[in-house]
């Protein structure tokens, strides 16, 4: 009984720190898709749109082939793939134009944000319920990057040519991206990561080619076109196609709140960049917010139950109530006289 219990303990924590690293793969992928996007702001092409479209259309291609391969028929209905493509192509839009006129940094920082949303979206809509520990965990986090909050003010590394006009956009870009992570995780939890990720691409494609020619042209038209400008589109499309690839495997997983707790850590890459690219000195609280947010991280992962062992704690529980069914059944049989 005692290995029984400490196999499962291990297995706890394996889960644990395998979701954690994840998490931290996803987050880095997401500091490089930052950089990009800034780097293209910083170079003078003000193309958000388009800087997602080739993301969009190589997910399409990938994914979809696959999809084509398999000829199977869709598990969702083509109309909430549209809404679902919709809002992330928003979100995308939003994110990356806020790079126009804030930071990496602020950018990066004000994407907590989408936490709050997503809580709130999986409350109502998904039925998700959260523990005391889990709001804890969450609050921690928060609590981290205010101190990251208080750095940058304080090496007046905020900067941008419109912040308040940037940190605005990027609020709003975080509900929307609450609404594709919250979308998302339904999708993959009730039918398959493959379709999902191969639908978004192809209406993530649909719906940008639409808005860029409504709104975008004319950037597109007037841009400069190097060889910096065109790697850092590359980089974007690259770094973009393997997180949208890993993204619906980690929510099938842990869900959309621990999720965005672990993008959280993308602040810490971007003080990387900062450091080696932008070439600014980073404030000692960084760190401790560093710290912070790791804490947080385990503190809500640790409390949140694992969805294969709620399946097989089901089964169990079903099977024992058979057993007792049939007890029943032959009991009453016995006392029936004959």
């Amino acid at each position: 009984m005692n290995f029984s219990w400490w196999r499962s303990k291990n297995g706890s924590i394996s889960r644990v720190l395998f979701l954690l690293f994840l998490g931290q793969v996803v987050s880095f992928l997401m500091a490089l898709m930052s950089f990009n996007s800034s780097l293209t702001a910083h170079l003078g092409v003000d193309a958000p749109l388009a800087l997602s479209l080739f993301s969009y259309t190589a997910l399409a291609l990938i994914y979809g082939s696959i999809l084509i391969y398999r000829r199977q028929k869709l598990l969702v209905p083509l109309y909430w793939y549209l809404a679902l493509g919709f809002v992330d192509v928003q979100a995308n839009f939003l994110v990356n134009k806020a790079f126009q006129f804030s930071s990496i940094t602020s950018v990066t920082l004000l994407d907590c944000w989408t936490i709050v949303w997503v809580i709130i979206l999986t409350w109502f809509i998904l039925g998700t319920r959260y523990s005391l520990w889990q709001f804890l965990g969450a609050a921690v986090c928060v609590a981290g990057l205010v101190l990251v909050l208080l750095s940058d003010a304080g090496v007046g590394g905020g900067g941008g040519t419109r912040p308040i006009l940037g940190d605005v956009l990027v609020i709003a870009g975080t509900f929307f991206f609450a609404m594709s992570n919250v979308g998302e995780e339904f999708c993959v939890k009730k039918k398959d990561r493959v379709e999902v990720i191969a639908m978004i691409g192809l209406f993530g494609m649909l719906v940008s080619l639409v808005e860029i020619a409504v709104v975008e042209r004319k950037n597109l038209e007037s841009a400069k076109w190097s060889t910096e400008v065109i790697l850092a589109f590359a980089g974007y499309a690259t770094a973009s196609v393997a997180f949208y690839s890993l993204v619906p495997f980690v929510l099938q997983l842990s869900g959309a709140t621990l999720f965005n707790l672990s993008i959280l850590t993308s602040d810490m890459w971007a003080v990387v960049i900062r450091i080696f690219f932008y070439k600014q000195k980073v404030d000692w609280l960084y760190y401790v917010a560093f710290a912070l947010v790791v804490v947080g991280l385990v503190i809500y992962s640790r409390s949140e139950k694992d969805p294969a062992a709620s399946v097989e704690e089901g089964d169990h529980l079903e099977q024992e109530r058979r057993l007792l069914d049939e007890e029943n059944t032959v009991s009453r049989n016995e006392t029936v006289p004959s």
